[in-house]
Formats: structure tokens, sequence, C-alpha cells
């Protein structure tokens, strides 16, 4: 074993993401080698999902160091495709750990069904596994962007969305764009992150869960 394939077998980020990846291939949200994972390991880089891996079969070797100045990213190996859209949401929330993208059924069929730019959850007590939203009150927005193939200008898009209507923690301005950890891709699929990778774990669920609400409400009502 060589001193990179050690490290990596020895790396607890690298051990707890590949744990991740089963739990989350468990759910069929990642089906036939979709999905991207990451998780930070500086302020300028990343352990990132090898394209075309399995992702309930993930081992630490399948994981490859990334890093990024600007829109530069430098890497050994080939990463996943969405690897840009990571390193920015890394550096438009420097807080953040960990970013998961998966292709589950639900949120896939969902991004189909909702037109706009965003879509506003509302009355779900699950809102709450949601960091910084505290009552089933509160408004949720999830925005959804059009899928594409140019990656490096999806991740300028949601640069220029994020820079519009950053993070939000409170309900003092308007929410009709703003990023709760989470965002969708339409036709594609969910991005969610995290201040560690358990908050990661936890954005994920409950984001899936309030989706597949959603889309029940919408079959027993006839909408949208």
């Amino acid at each position: 074993m060589n001193n990179t394939a050690q490290l990596h077998q020895l790396n607890p980020n690298a051990i707890a993401l590949c744990a991740l990846g089963r739990w989350i291939a468990s759910r069929h949200w990642v089906p036939a080698t979709g999905g991207n994972f990451s998780i930070r390991t500086s302020d300028n880089s990343a352990l990132v999902t090898a394209s075309g891996k399995d992702k309930g079969e993930l081992s630490p070797q399948d994981l490859l160091p990334v890093s990024w100045q600007d829109q530069q990213l430098s890497c050994s190996g080939t990463p996943s495709a969405e690897t840009a859209l990571h390193a920015m949401l890394y550096q438009l929330n420097p807080a953040s750990k960990a970013v998961l993208h998966t292709h589950s059924v639900q949120a896939t069929v969902f991004s189909r069904l909702i037109s706009q730019d965003n879509y506003l959850f509302a009355g779900y007590e699950m809102q709450k596994a949601i960091s910084g939203i505290s009552s089933h009150q509160q408004l949720l927005s999830l925005p959804i962007f059009d899928n594409t193939q140019d990656i490096p200008a999806l991740a300028e898009e949601l640069k220029h969305r994020w820079q519009k209507q950053p993070l939000s923690q409170s309900l003092n301005h308007s929410l009709n764009d703003s990023f709760h950890y989470g965002l969708l891709v339409r036709s594609h699929g969910l991005y969610v992150w995290g201040n560690s990778l358990e908050q990661a774990k936890r954005h994920l669920e409950g984001w899936e869960f309030l989706i597949n609400c959603e889309l029940e409400r919408f079959k027993i009502a006839g909408l949208p």
C-alpha cells in the first residue's frame, strides 16, 4: 500500500464519509453510481468522491483530494464532474464542512413539477431539522436551478443568487431566494451541506422528508 492510500485508509473524515455513503445508498437516494459527496479538509481543499463509483460501496481510496483557488480546481485522478459546485458551496459558506448530492426519485420528480426558481415550505414540524429554522410557522425556501452539463456555469449562477440573497437565519428579510442548506437542480437531484458531516446528514434527511410530504400532498389534492 502506497503512502497516499494508507493516509486515506486512516483518515477519519474519509472513513466517516464512506460510512455515510452506505447509509444514503440504503435509502435508495443514489442509484446507478449517481450522486457525489465531499468533506472539507482545509479552507481550500476537500475529499471528493471519484467519478463513477457506487456510493454504497465506497472505500477511502475512492475519495480524491481536490483543492481550489477561485474557479481553478486542482486534483489528481477523476473526481465527480460536479466538483466545481462543491467547491463553490465551500467558498460561499466557509463554515461548511460537508456537501452531499443525491438523486432520489422524490426530489427528482418534485423538481420537475415546480416551475418557479424556488419553493416555499410552511407548516411542517420537520422544517426544524434545517438549521436556523425554529418553528413550523417559519417559511422555508428551497432554491431550484435548471439542469445543465456546464457545471462551471451552474456554479456561477449559484454564486450570483447566493450573493443576491445569502443564507438566511431569520425572517428579517425576504425568503424568496434564500439558501437554507439545500438546493435542487431540476430533473437532477438535491444538494445539501452542513457545518459538520452529522449536520449535513440531518439536512439531507429533513429535506427529503419535506419533499416527499409535498409530493404526497400533491397527489391527494390533485396539485400542482
